[in-house]
């Protein structure tokens, strides 16, 4: 039996878990956290079992006296443990276990976080200034696919001007008197029309391209509606759109960019996807990731207002990663530690009298080495910022060549349309 905890589950099933020392089942639920699997009793409301992710050696589906379905974690140290009567089915608690044991805890930056260290003030640093990173880059992104509109925008409304520059003529000839001797357009420049519509195809073709292209894309387990079943996928976001694929990159759907009405957030790792229709059912897919943060970091710029945190999101974002059933003896010892910084340690003390609690407390908090680490990775954050500054600098100017053509070109449209009101 495990102490109680208070970390907030991602993903909870109910069924059953066998007590080898008493040789029967009990009921309860079946709960995933950030951390740990645990198993909580209804008869006793205790955790009858609980369990680092980081330990878990292999997850398999297997029988219980050739009858019975269930599912077995192998944990360090041979200790096997059965799960079974697993509600909606144990197939898809399976493949959650499986995606989160895969992806996120048997990263490299996992294995090399031991369950037993707390990372330091350095080593912390280190993550936001990573986390600050990876949000830069992915803005960078977002802006250089945003400057490649831009640029095919500029592209279209310069071929908008041949075209008038055409029509222009076509009407001066049409205004021109019987007559005129020099009323017939010449045969060179219909192969021009000709030459600019084919390159107007092309252009759009070159256009669809960009639309098409990935920004980044996430491992996902996935579910459509209020199905209960949910299956290994991906979900891909792209410059105009979100793909949902299966296992084998088949697509199950994919939102415009214009179609997605609401992004809910439930936790980190889990949101739903939503089009709402009139007359017929909404289309909503419900997508459980261990890197959704990745994908929540684009997500944030290009659906800013379509993205919406739920309750159980504050909920989990306010519980310690961390809880009392997570700490050994070593996290007991680091607590002490805690307790012993409160207290000042006098500059001068005879050789001796430091205990090894002092001597670790006048220890720098922040190692030579991750100093230097922060250095350049503030140096990597510097030179983000100056590229996105350069791009923005380049946009507006664009923006401004854009406003400008479109006036003129408005202007031009509006001169053609009373020039043919006339010929009328």
């Amino acid at each position: 039996m495990t102490c109680p905890t208070r970390d907030i589950p991602i993903h909870s099933w109910p069924g059953s878990y066998y007590i080898n020392s008493e040789k029967r089942w009990d009921a309860g639920t079946l709960s995933l956290t950030r951390t740990m699997l645990r198993f909580t009793s209804y008869q006793s409301k205790e955790n009858l079992v609980g369990f680092r992710l980081s330990r878990i050696m292999e997850i398999k589906m297997e029988s219980s006296s050739f009858i019975f379905s269930t599912l077995t974690v192998l944990e360090h140290g041979n200790i096997k443990h059965w799960f079974g009567s697993l509600r909606p089915n144990r197939v898809v608690v399976y493949n959650v276990l499986e995606h989160f044991w895969r992806e996120r805890l048997l990263s490299p930056s996992a294995e090399v976080q031991g369950a037993e260290a707390q990372p330091t003030k350095g080593r912390e640093l280190i993550n936001l200034v990573a986390g600050a990173q990876r949000r830069l880059e992915d803005t960078g992104n977002v802006l250089h696919h945003q400057g490649e509109q831009f640029d095919n925008i500029m592209h279209g409304l310069g071929k908008i001007d041949s075209d008038l520059g055409v029509a222009d003529r076509l009407l001066s000839e049409l205004e021109s008197p019987p007559w005129w001797p020099f009323g017939k357009l010449p045969w060179k420049s219909q192969q021009d029309v000709k030459a600019e519509h084919a390159a107007r195809e092309a252009a759009c073709k070159g256009t669809g391209t960009g639309k098409h292209r990935v920004i980044t894309s996430v491992p996902a387990i996935v579910s459509r509606g209020g199905d209960s079943n949910l299956k290994p996928g991906c979900l891909m976001v792209m410059v105009s759109s979100l793909e949902v694929r299966d296992t084998n990159y088949v697509l199950l759907h994919r939102f415009q960019r214009d179609e997605v009405d609401d992004i809910r957030v439930h936790n980190p790792y889990e949101i739903s996807v939503r089009q709402r229709f009139i007359g017929k059912p909404d289309i909503c897919f419900r997508l459980l990731s261990a890197k959704m943060p990745e994908a929540m970091s684009v997500l944030e710029i290009q659906y800013k207002k379509k993205v919406e945190y739920t309750s159980e999101y504050s909920a989990f974002m306010t519980t310690p990663a961390t809880t009392p059933c997570d700490q050994d003896q070593g996290s007991i010892w680091n607590a002490g530690l805690l307790q012993y910084q409160e207290t000042e340690v006098p500059m001068t003390v005879p050789a001796g009298e430091l205990s090894q609690l002092q001597v670790h407390v006048l220890k720098p908090e922040v190692t030579q080495a991750e100093a230097q680490e922060i250095r350049q990775m503030l140096m990597q954050l510097k030179n983000l910022a100056l590229e996105a500054e350069t791009e923005l600098e380049r946009q507006d100017e664009a923006l401004d060549i854009l406003t400008s053509s479109t006036d003129r070109a408005t202007m031009h449209i509006d001169k053609h349309t009373c020039r043919m009101k006339r010929l009328l």
